[in-house]
């Protein structure tokens, strides 16, 4: 069978026929999201579009990918009442609206608008590649956005154009100051670091945040890319960008509750000069995701919605279900709950598999690049 960019295959399912349709988690099972190993999802990643106007050289090939037909994406509608759904019935507590980029779609501010009138005190974020944002952030506040994450790999104009393969690092810094000032704080911003490209670059760009009061988390580089071309000899690992930063700064642990969170944050220190010493008070934080050298899969609390309303336990899952369809079908909430819990029962242990690892020998990337899954 020919499997298309995109378009996992089916999973052959003991207790199911169905393409798409998991089979039925045990009917003793605790509520919620949860999944064999105990982990309870509350944390729900939705993506508008997989639609972008960047073509980052992490994510995408330079001519773009084949966009998902128009009728293929969830309506407004049909992702308000998937919200509901999670929010009412199965006990998410934090919604992040991905893509793609957000952006792009027309109905956005419709969208968070819906979201907020049915649920009052969901924290609702977003993550955009800022691209136009400086024009929407108030709307967007207005709305009922709660906060924003912004991606920023480089304060360099060549630089940034080599990344993403477009000149609009100028509309970027707009729309981060946008957000700022219509209060969609904390501003969170999102740096991948390419050996060879940016990485010398961090120093740098940790300082503009502090200075601003942005709070920056490095990602380390993961296999997602429409190219395949990953390799961890390439990848800037987690234990190395701690080593670019400590050339002019002290970090040490931050002392919130990590909580389930994807970064690890450390308090920023300048370091003083000719010293491992710090010098003077706290700037500041720094986060750092290590999904690929420092996992931490093991207190996962995410679901995935993908922008045509496919299901997806983890990030790295090559099997998805279909809960569009079931809707469409003229399914009922408490059917389409079902579903989705049936889905995350099936929750790997990490990274796609059972047992940890991305070096692992029998790990296989995805084949949807991240824009098409949604981050």
């Amino acid at each position: 069978m020919t499997v298309q960019l995109g378009m996992p295959q089916p999973r052959e399912e003991a207790a199911s026929e169905l393409p798409g349709v998991p089979a039925r988690r045990p009917e003793d099972a605790p509520d919620g999201l949860v999944d064999r190993y105990g982990r309870r999802a509350t944390d729900m990643r939705l993506s508008l579009t997989d639609k972008c106007n960047l073509r980052c050289t992490y994510c995408m090939p330079a001519e773009g990918l084949e966009w998902l037909a128009k009728q293929a994406v969830m309506s407004a509608e049909e992702i308000v009442r998937i919200v509901r759904v999670g929010v009412e019935q199965l006990g998410v507590r934090e919604l992040r609206l991905t893509g793609g980029e957000p952006l792009v779609r027309h109905d956005l501010v419709e969208i968070i608008s819906a979201l907020r009138n049915n649920h009052p005190d969901l924290p609702i974020s977003m993550t955009t590649n800022g691209v136009g944002l400086a024009r929407k952030a108030a709307p967007l506040k207005a709305a009922g956005l709660t906060r924003i994450n912004v991606s920023l790999d480089s304060l360099h104009e060549e630089t940034f154009a080599r990344l993403t393969r477009r000149p609009f690092l100028d509309q970027v810094l707009a729309g981060v100051d946008a957000a700022w000032a219509a209060g969609l704080g904390p501003v969170k911003l999102n740096a991948v670091l390419m050996r060879g490209i940016n990485d010398t670059e961090s120093p740098q760009l940790l300082a503009w945040a502090l200075e601003r009061g942005y709070e920056l988390r490095f990602i380390e580089q993961m296999p997602l890319d429409a190219d395949h071309g990953w390799t961890r000899r390439n990848m800037i690992t987690a234990a190395e960008i701690r080593d670019l930063l400590s050339k002019d700064y002290v970090l040490s642990p931050d002392a919130r509750a990590r909580d389930g969170a994807p970064a690890e944050r450390f308090d920023v220190r300048r370091r003083a000069a000719g010293s491992l010493e710090a010098d003077g008070p706290v700037l500041g934080t720094v986060g750092i995701i290590a999904s690929v050298t420092e996992p931490f899969c093991a207190d996962c609390r995410r679901t995935r919605i993908t922008a045509e309303g496919k299901i997806m336990s983890c990030l790295f899952s090559r099997e998805e279900f279909d809960l569009l369809g079931l809707l469409r079908s003229g399914a009922a909430d408490d059917k389409l709950a079902q579903r989705w819990q049936d889905a995350m029962w099936l929750k790997p242990k990490a990274h796609g598999m059972d047992h940890v690892g991305l070096d692992a020998p029998d790990f296989v990337q995805p084949d949807r690049s991240m824009s098409a899954i949604g981050g």
